[in-house]
């Protein structure tokens, strides 16, 4: 049961007061005038009181598949996001925030758990009830301190497109929920949608050097430049939707999750957002280095590559154009969202967070799309808005699994001791304190393991390194060009150390 704000507001204390009163003249004429007194006093501090100090709201967004290179408030020329922007503009900005899993699976049963995915074990496509229990996840920890928690489309992981396609339902997504958590929610919605079967001009960019191929669903590169407006896709359904809670939701205290979709493929979006990326010629591929796989090992090299994806520079501009047009559509209903917070009236009063599930490759080193631990996939956009901090950008060490101890802490709940993230609240009061001096993250479909600080980005393929290692100074080679390992064996034998104990301070939890 969900409890009203308004029986806590000095006004119906009021009421409440002048009531006791006359039971009391009624039952006790003798106690009469000491009991008016006192209550004339409670009167006399209720009326000057102002409003009791309501519960903070939480309105957690997430785009899917979206690197932090993608954003203009990240420093993407080409690509304007302006709801993004604003959000960054009134909130603090994470520079150096990374995910726990480089795919959707394991990263969002992480950061929704509180546990690495190394504790849970949960390294593919669940969700991680059976191993935690009976303990909470964050937005159940809300949903149990009387919040209404709420999510619209995808939270925890659902497959896209196959678990969002209207009129099927994919491979066991178990009627459109995917792998979602029942008991984390008061109420979940679904925003199913015609992703690449949408009407309209569509071409398969992935494995289709002949131009032969039909669009085709599941997770390839596909670009559909859609018919209609913004409400045939699911992140346009979303958005209204979202918008909708907002507004009925607003006299109780909310946990709202609101799961955007896109930018991940197919790359669909109405065909007004493909229009300021073309031609898409004219679209610039990042830089490159000739022989860059030649100092790495074969389990760096990513799992889509320009390659193995035979896609020539034609088609890996339009994959690019594809992409950001999908962004751009994302961050349209982005809009929608935080407009309908602000005609709600509880703009004042509800924590904004903006965030990706993990980034994306889009052709840097000829790799594309998520897996790889290089900070193209590792590193996510993060922004925390929260009324009356003042804007900032911060440059410290961040991990998704530390949003839910942090939101914990920001709205005055207990934090569960059981949580391995951080609360990293300071940080939204002093942006350039430090509260971790490494971030750490696995692509577990390719043993692989980073630990990132300031300086140096350690990935280790295989927990006895059998498969590799990757050193990158990334102050002096920031796009991750030139593997050190060989030339630098004290700093590989120290993070190697440093990868081994944080392993085990990973799995010594409570789950056993």
């Amino acid at each position: 049961m969900h409890h009203s704000r308004f029986p806590t507001t000095p006004l119906f204390l009021l009421a409440r007061a002048v009531w006791s009163i006359g039971l009391q003249l009624q039952s006790d004429a003798k106690h009469a005038l000491v009991t008016v007194a006192g209550a004339l006093a409670l009167i006399s501090t209720l009326a000057t009181a102002g409003p009791a100090k309501e519960r903070m709201n939480v309105l957690f967004i997430i785009s899917d598949d979206l690197t932090s290179t993608a954003l203009s408030c990240y420093g993407n020329t080409v690509c304007e996001t302006p709801n993004i922007d604003a959000l960054a503009a009134r909130g603090t900005r994470f520079t150096h925030a990374y995910c726990q899993g480089t795919y959707c699976g394991p990263s969002r049963a992480s950061f929704m758990s509180g546990y690495y995915p190394h504790a849970t074990g949960v390294l593919g496509y669940t969700n991680p009830r059976p191993q935690i229990g009976d303990r909470p996840t964050w937005s159940e920890h809300f949903k149990n301190h009387d919040y209404y928690a709420a999510r619209v489309s995808k939270i925890f992981h659902m497959g896209v497109p196959g678990g969002i396609e209207e009129g099927g339902d994919g491979r066991d997504h178990d009627g459109g929920n995917g792998a979602d958590d029942a008991r984390s929610w008061s109420e979940r919605f679904n925003s199913p949608g015609p992703e690449w079967k949408a009407a309209g001009i569509g071409e398969t960019l992935e494995s289709n050097p002949d131009g032969k191929r039909p669009v085709v669903g599941g997770n390839t590169f596909v670009v559909v430049e859609a018919d209609g407006d913004d409400l045939v896709h699911s992140d346009g359904k979303t958005a209204v939707k979202a918008a909708e809670l907002l507004h009925t939701k607003r006299a109780e205290p909310f946990w709202l999750g609101v799961g955007f979709v896109r930018p991940h493929v197919p790359f669909v979006a109405p065909r007004k957002y493909f229009a300021p990326f073309k031609p898409f010629a004219d679209l610039s591929l990042p830089q490159r280095m000739e022989n860059d796989w030649d100092d790495i090992p074969k389990a760096g090299i990513n799992y889509k590559t320009s390659l193995n994806m035979k896609m020539d520079e034609r088609r890996q501009r339009k994959a690019i154009g594809g992409y950001y047009a999908a962004v751009s559509y994302m961050d349209a209903q982005v809009g929608v969202v935080l407009r309908a917070l602000e005609d709600s009236g509880q703009a004042d009063n509800t924590i904004v967070i903006f965030t990706s599930d993990h980034g994306y490759h889009l052709g840097e080193h000829d790799f594309w799309a998520k897996v790889s631990l290089r900070d193209e996939s590792s590193q996510v956009p993060l922004i925390i808005s929260v009324p009356g901090k003042q804007p900032a950008v911060c440059d410290s060490l961040v991990e998704l699994l530390d949003l839910y101890p942090t939101l914990a802490s920001l709205t005055g709940l207990p934090i569960p001791e059981h949580l391995q993230g951080k609360d990293i609240s300071t940080l939204l009061d002093d942006p350039h304190a430090t509260v971790r001096d490494a971030a750490f993250s696995v692509a577990p479909m390719r043993k692989g393991f980073l630990i990132r600080e300031q300086r140096w980005a350690y990935i280790q393929y295989g927990e006895d390194a059998q498969q590799g290692i990757e050193l990158f100074d990334v102050l002096q080679d920031p796009q991750q060009f030139h593997n050190l390992a060989t030339q630098y064996p004290a700093e590989v034998a120290r993070l190697s150390k440093k990868l081994s104990k944080k392993l085990a301070q990973v799995r010594a939890h409570d789950l056993d």
